[in-house]
């Protein structure tokens, strides 16, 4: 049994009285009074401490709750003494979730079975009747570096994902666009599951930034994910994370897109186009607000805001059985229609002069402004690739321009064809560009059966997409 129940405060090292408040430590033993006595001491100091009398009982609240550290006998069987059934637990523990930091306590301690316990990964070993100072000292160490460990892996998930940290200016001054400005300001503060539905290239992504930035979750994370270029295998991987171990190529833990935005806003893209299996995983992380790890038996909650973004028709989709139902009830609380640019033509002069000014600073061109002919063509183009194309246009100019002024001939926009003109007098990309088009318009948007028809992989025809602005 320990020496006291609680040490006087002066014994109590200041750092462990301080730092380590709030920490949830899970305490496994089959003995009720050390449970008693570990939870007398522990509460004071501010620890939340569950207590559990049995490996099993281990594993269940292991799996259903997220502690910063498990302190836990080695052997729970009457007249046991081997050490066996918490050597297992431990091994378990690391294999699930191998930051969180295990201390072991047994009251047949040898050098033998401390040995084996850390070779197994126990960060510590209490010998009972232990000493509370040190108990105390420990769990504060542990504690503390298993929250820096956290914060170290969060940031380096969002080093790998995250490209940019401000949000895109929203330009939206054509009449056709006031409803959705309205309905945005008006949901934006809720934490309503938003649907966005536009052409590719409209600025779905721009709309969802915007969303984030004036919400109640505006200082918490947004995480964009473009679901549709995710190949099925990786796919659970990247939105849920993995553990070591998890599969061949699993060398380390990794931590998901949808723990990256805990508190905030994830964003998914092209949500269309995710296989029906994976929507299967999608809606129950939605709808309960808890994930596991692939490899990980170990559930997590997280708290996200969901917008996705769609250029599909998904209601249609509903009815052929591409796309589950009751996802598309959780995703479209509010949905937003995002109109192509053809039907917001009053924004094409504004847009190009924020284009123009961004890349002629980036490209550090002395750029004053277009030519009134260059903003006449702009303003007659028909853009089937929307605001993107409209960009890429834009930054294409700013590198061919000669002079002060955007002229015509800088912007690259080929004058319509003659329809019977031959393929012929076509470069090979211009005809490329016309076959991709026509097959996305054919299979209304749907990248898969496009990239099916054309005989490419999905991930070839986004390329080819982003490379023709579309």
């Amino acid at each position: 049994m320990p020496t006291s129940a609680k040490p006087r405060d002066s014994r109590i090292p200041p750092a462990a009285r301080s730092g380590s408040g709030g920490a949830w430590i899970l305490v496994a033993d089959d003995q009720q009074h050390i449970l008693e006595a570990t939870e007398l001491l522990l509460k004071p100091q501010g620890y939340r401490v569950d207590a559990v009398r049995s490996p099993q009982l281990a594993r269940e609240a292991l799996a259903s709750n997220s502690y910063d550290a498990a302190l836990i006998d080695l052997n729970y069987t009457r007249d046991t003494t081997s050490g066996q059934e918490g050597l297992d637990l431990l091994s378990e523990i690391v294999a699930s979730d191998s930051t969180l930091p295990v201390i072991v306590m047994t009251a047949w301690g040898n050098v033998q079975l401390a040995v084996e316990a850390m070779r197994r990964g126990a960060r510590d070993f209490i010998q009972k009747p232990w000493e509370n100072e040190r108990l105390l000292s420990i769990l504060h160490t542990q504690v503390e570096l298993h929250r820096a460990l956290q914060q170290a892996e969060r940031l380096a998930a969002e080093n790998r994902v995250l490209s940019t940290d401000g949000r895109p200016e929203f330009i939206a001054t054509a009449p056709s666009m006031a409803t959705l400005l309205e309905t945005m300001t008006r949901i934006a503060p809720s934490d309503a599951n938003v649907l966005i539905t536009g052409e590719h290239g409209t600025g779905k992504e721009v709309v969802a930034r915007t969303i984030h930035a004036i919400s109640l979750r505006s200082a918490r994370p947004f995480i964009a994910v473009n679901t549709g270029g995710l190949a099925e295998g990786v796919f659970e991987s990247e939105l849920f994370g993995h553990v070591k171990g998890a599969f061949t190529d699993a060398r380390s833990d990794r931590i998901g897109r949808f723990e990256l935005a805990d508190g905030g806003t994830i964003f998914l893209d092209e949500i269309g186009n995710v296989p029906l299996r994976q929507q299967a995983k999608l809606l129950r992380v939605i709808e309960s607000g808890e994930l596991e790890r692939v490899g990980s038996s170990r559930g997590r909650r997280v708290d996200v805001r969901v917008v996705s973004a769609t250029n599909a028709d998904l209601p249609t989709a509903t009815q052929t059985g591409q796309f589950r139902e009751d996802l598309l009830f959780r995703l479209n609380t509010v949905e937003l229609h995002l109109p192509p640019l053809r039907e917001r033509r009053e924004d094409i002069p504004v847009l190009a002069m924020h284009f123009l000014s961004h890349y002629a600073s980036r490209y550090r061109r002395q750029i004053k402004g277009l030519d009134p002919a260059t903003l006449q063509l702009l303003t007659r183009h028909l853009w089937p690739g929307n605001v993107r194309e409209l960009e890429h246009t834009l930054e294409r100019a700013v590198l061919m321009c000669r002079t002060e002024q955007i002229q015509p001939a800088d912007l690259g926009l080929e004058s319509p064809r003659p329809a019977a003109q031959n393929l012929e007098e076509l470069s090979l990309e211009a005809v490329e560009s016309i076959l991709i088009r026509k097959a996305l318009q054919r299979f209304q948007g749907n990248v898969s059966q496009a990239a099916e028809a054309l005989g490419l992989s999905r991930g070839a025809l986004y390329r080819r997409m982003e490379k023709y602005g579309l």
